[in-house]
């Protein structure tokens, strides 16, 4: 009798499939692209049906939670969720080396900024490990971030005087080696700042700033990569990552490459171009109307301008700030690939 209820026991634990594996996510700005079309299917769907129902996925937003952006990472490495994603910038204040991965000016298109974050993905592993206790599964890409004006622009030289929104803290670093002023503003009261005259330029994705309207509070726009890609990294609790067994990982590492990140890549430099027609009305706008406002090109020579001020003042004031080795590995890693040195 006892043998044969061991057995029994053993058959039944044999049949009895895992306990499925519960992911609590936070993830970006929910009124955005990346998380309406990439973020919100992937986590919401496409892991969980890959699994076989195995991992299931309980899915929010850092806005909808109302925590402050500089906080997302942090609790992270806390515990208090087991994946979160976000703009790497900000998180900045924790790690200023992280600055290292979106560089304004260096990337001018999708595929150089992709070069450009997969040079600098061993550094932000180890940041995120170090920093954050915790691993990281992707970094996908806000389109570049560009200049909104309510006030008239023809060139990069006319933001000298002027007060920006910078997307990030070297951005406004740039700014302030051009001559403007760079202002720390939340994404969500941009429009509001840009009303009041609190500031008179901001910058972000083009795609961004035609979901949130920011075309009802500014008259021009400046196409250029100033405050780079704004890098959206996506981690993992150390902790929960270590307490998956080796198939799960490779599981969910090989669905977020595949069906998340690769995706958010691929249709990147097409999404700039779109998102300018859409905000300018020169070409057509699949995401809906298109508006008017005025499109400003910058000159080669503004934008030789630009990055010599890059490589001459801001670049080298990160790596003081960032301390260590961080301005040698940037340049054997970032700077190889895009052509730039730090010191020289």
């Amino acid at each position: 009798m006892k043998r044969s209820l061991s057995i029994l026991i053993a058959t039944t634990a044999l049949a009895t499939p895992a306990v499925a594996e519960e992911l609590s996510v936070v993830g970006s700005w929910s009124g955005l692209p990346l998380h309406i079309q990439y973020e919100a299917p992937f986590w919401g769907e496409k892991l969980p049906a890959a699994s076989g129902g195995d991992i299931t996925v309980a899915l929010t937003t850092h806005n909808q939670m109302n925590l402050g952006v500089g906080d997302v990472f942090r609790l992270l490495g806390d515990g208090v969720y087991d994946v979160a994603m976000t703009v790497a910038d900000y998180a900045v204040a924790d790690a200023p080396e992280l600055e290292g991965l979106d560089v304004p000016l260096v990337a001018v298109t999708a595929d150089e900024a992709r070069a450009m974050v997969d040079a600098a993905r061993p550094m932000v592993t180890e940041i995120y490990h170090d920093r954050f206790n915790s691993h990281v599964l992707a970094i996908a890409p806000y389109p570049p971030q560009v200049v909104f004006c309510n006030a008239e622009v023809n060139e990069l030289a006319d933001l000298e005087g002027l007060k920006v929104r910078a997307s990030g803290r070297m951005t406004a670093k740039f700014l302030e080696a051009l001559g403007a002023e760079g202002v720390n503003v939340a994404f969500s009261e941009v429009p509001g700042a840009l009303q009041k005259g609190v500031v008179d330029c901001a910058v972000t994705g083009a795609g961004s700033g035609y979901s949130a309207g920011w075309w009802e509070v500014s008259t021009h726009l400046m196409p250029i990569p100033l405050g780079g890609w704004d890098s959206v990294v996506t981690a993992m609790n150390l902790d929960k990552w270590n307490s998956l067994d080796a198939d799960t990982q490779a599981l969910i590492q090989e669905q977020v490459t595949a069906e998340f990140e690769d995706p958010a890549w691929d249709s990147a430099q097409d999404a700039l171009v779109n998102d300018i027609a859409c905000l300018t009305g020169n070409g057509d706008c699949p995401a809906g109307e298109a508006r008017n406002m005025t499109l400003v090109e910058v000159s080669d020579a503004d934008f030789a301008k630009a990055r010599d001020v890059l490589v001459s003042e801001v670049l080298p004031e990160w790596a003081e700030r960032a301390g260590g080795d961080w301005a040698e590995r940037w340049n054997a890693s970032v700077g190889e690939v895009v052509g730039v040195k730090i010191g020289g």
